[in-house]
């Protein structure tokens, strides 16, 4: 087939966790042509919807690992399958790309399906899943914030559109700088914030369980380094091996319908303790992990269910 992946620039990448990178190498193992390029070079040119980019030609070395070439400008329409890939903030910037992608999808499969990436960012269709989370308050308004702390006293405050642990604070009972920190945040930008109780299970790690088509793949365990309260692994954290418990099986049956229904094929859940509190749709990580603990190959599992759902389009 022919592939494109729109992702961030594939030189910045570390290569030993990035998913996008294990993706694209079973793409190559199996024979699909690829072209890459980032969202700054995405057009609409009329009703065409045209990229700026290259082959890439992958290989699994550090410091070595792409070769770009026959640079080219092509009509995403031309393809079997783009690739949706680029991390977070899920800014104006990002959804863009989701209304410019939707124009292709799905004569063009668009993975994960643009219209419901729009619609499902990390933080906010986890809410319609309340009964399952811990107790959580999404608000600009400082007082709401503040009756929030004083109702739950440990408090963890996160953007709303942030991702990899960027910007999460932990305010525990007697901190003074909620107020300052709040400000901070409304200097940035005008989103509000999500704020969530603390719980003290994510000393033992923030379990990441990923999702093909609805299914369960796999999952991994990520524990905080020492001082730390963000548990993801761009900050730090270290990804060990783990079992699914049965409340986080009882999660994973009631999310499993949702995603597959939506055309989410690659997703991840965090679960802390019997909680869950996001589900990723953008771009989730964790499938070199689960591989390396002798867990399934999540890349190949994921083209299975792509190439089965471009033989059905057919």
């Amino acid at each position: 087939m022919k592939i494109a992946c729109q992702m961030d620039p594939i030189d910045k990448i570390d290569i030993t966790g990035d998913s996008t990178f294990a993706m694209l190498l079973e793409a190559q193992k199996r024979g699909h042509e690829i072209f890459y390029y980032t969202p700054d070079k995405l057009a609409l040119d009329g009703d065409r919807l045209m990229a700026r980019g290259a082959t890439l030609v992958l290989r699994d070395k550090a410091g070595d690992h792409s070769t770009a070439s026959n640079p080219r400008r092509i009509d995403l329409a031309t393809q079997d399958v783009v690739l949706l890939r680029q991390d977070p903030p899920f800014d104006m910037g990002y959804i863009t790309t989701t209304h410019l992608l939707e124009r292709i999808h799905p004569k063009t499969l668009v993975v994960n399906d643009p219209a419901h990436v729009r619609n499902a960012p990390e933080k906010i269709w986890v809410l319609e899943f309340q009964d399952l989370m811990p107790p959580t308050l999404v608000t600009r308004n400082p007082e709401e914030i503040a009756e929030f702390r004083a109702r739950h006293k440990d408090i963890i405050v996160k953007p709303l559109y942030g991702n990899g642990g960027a910007g999460v604070f932990r305010i525990q009972p007697g901190d003074t700088n909620l107020a300052s920190l709040i400000e901070t945040f409304h200097a940035i930008n005008r989103e509000p914030l999500m704020v969530q109780q603390y719980r003290p299970e994510v000393r033992g790690g923030d379990k990441r369980i990923i999702f093909v088509d609805g299914e369960i793949a796999g999952a991994i365990n990520r524990v905080p380094a020492e001082g730390e309260t963000r548990s993801n692994m761009h900050v730090g954290g270290t990804p060990k091996p783990t079992d699914l418990t049965t409340r986080d099986k009882e999660i994973c049956a009631r999310l499993g319908p949702h995603l597959k229904k939506r055309g989410l094929i690659f997703t991840g859940i965090d679960v802390i303790g019997p909680y869950l509190t996001e589900i990723n749709v953008t771009s989730p990580t964790g499938i070199r992990q689960v591989k390396a603990f002798g867990g399934n190959d999540i890349a190949a599992m994921i083209w299975d269910a792509i190439e089965k759902k471009r033989k059905g389009q057919a």
